[in-house]
């Protein structure tokens, strides 16, 4: 198990305490938290309103559609005892070549189907948003490919070292051209789940230069610990700026790469981590899934900063082990 599993939720985030006393908690859906959450980035820094960098589209990779996609994403990929030992200290790994390019062009595809679908105007009228899909998996076969995907979920487990692996859910993340940075922020904050066996999966649908604002990551994972106690604002920028301020003095490592194409990231509920604004003319298209071990409980107080976790986790009550149908072992496969 991860060093931090046994730390007491109600103990972490100074913010958990002001917002339980608020007993607030998300009445919108899921797009409107990214509106809002968005706005909590401190951007004074940005140059933004320079001339973007002119990106050609992703090639398109012939014939993908004879690809068995579900093979693909059953072998299994090996992690190195280094490659587990670096996650369980620093929080977080990149891994190169855990998709083929025509599997991702795949996965790009079905996204920008569904943005299409789903946004009215998407290639026509970009508004610099952030914009989010979810559940994505229960109505379409090939992302529910991904998303259940037995190398993506083992490679989970093997980080986290747990024997089971379920879904929290998954999440198209898209910061369209000209949209602002995420602000730091550690997704504990996020999942009301109480156990820090959580595990998040972001797999860029394109390759991700610098100017397109990969995810950023502070190591190691215990460096959560100089920002514990400050507490979350929800109406400005302030815990943004401590953060970043409490960083560069405490010298913190900062990690911010480019992604190459078929390159993935994995990182702990633990690990601090912000991304740039996207200075191209292209989206930055992210399919992300988180996982958690099996056993874990809905926290008792969950709040805003949970969003609507009850679509995600339905018919469980604050308290009670998930183990909705919504929420499946990924890993092992059970046939």
């Amino acid at each position: 198990m991860i060093k931090q599993k046994k730390i007491k939720k109600d103990i972490l985030p100074q913010f958990n305490k002001s917002l339980k006393n608020k007993k607030k908690t998300w009445d919108k859906d899921n797009q409107a938290w990214w509106d809002w959450y968005v706005t909590l980035a401190d951007n004074s820094n940005s140059k933004i309103n320079d001339a973007l960098l002119d990106l050609p589209e992703p090639p398109k990779i012939k014939h993908s559609s004879k690809v068995n996609l579900k093979q693909l994403l059953s072998v299994p990929y090996t992690l190195t005892k280094h490659d587990i030992e670096t996650f369980q200290k620093n929080g977080f790994i990149k891994l190169k070549n855990i998709f083929t390019p025509d599997v991702i062009q795949i996965l790009r595809n079905e996204i920008l189907s569904l943005l299409m679908k789903t946004f009215k105007n998407y290639n026509v009228n970009k508004k610099n948003r952030f914009l989010s899909l979810e559940m994505m998996w229960l109505e379409n076969k090939i992302i529910k490919e991904f998303v259940l995907s037995s190398r993506i979920a083992k490679i989970c487990a093997d980080l986290l070292s747990v024997k089971k692996i379920r879904l929290y859910h998954d999440n198209a993340l898209v910061k369209e051209s000209g949209c602002g940075r995420t602000p730091w922020h550690y997704d504990d904050h996020h999942f009301p789940l109480a156990t820090n066996d959580v595990i998040t999966v972001w797999i860029p649908a394109q390759a991700v230069p610098i100017e397109m604002g990969p995810l950023t990551f502070a190591k190691p994972l215990e460096v959560y610990k100089f920002v514990k106690d400050i507490e979350f604002n929800e109406f400005d920028t302030s815990y943004d700026k401590k953060i970043n301020d409490i960083f560069k003095n405490e010298q913190v490592s900062i990690v911010e790469e480019p992604f190459e194409l078929g390159e993935v990231s994995f990182h702990h509920n633990l690990s601090f981590h912000t991304a740039p604004e996207n200075k191209t003319n292209q989206s930055r298209i992210v399919l992300a899934n988180t996982y958690f071990a099996d056993g874990a409980r809905v926290i008792k107080n969950p709040t805003m900063i949970s969003g609507d976790w009850k679509k995600f986790i339905p018919e469980t009550k604050p308290g009670e082990i998930v183990s909705s149908d919504l929420n499946p072992i990924c890993w092992p496969v059970i046939n």
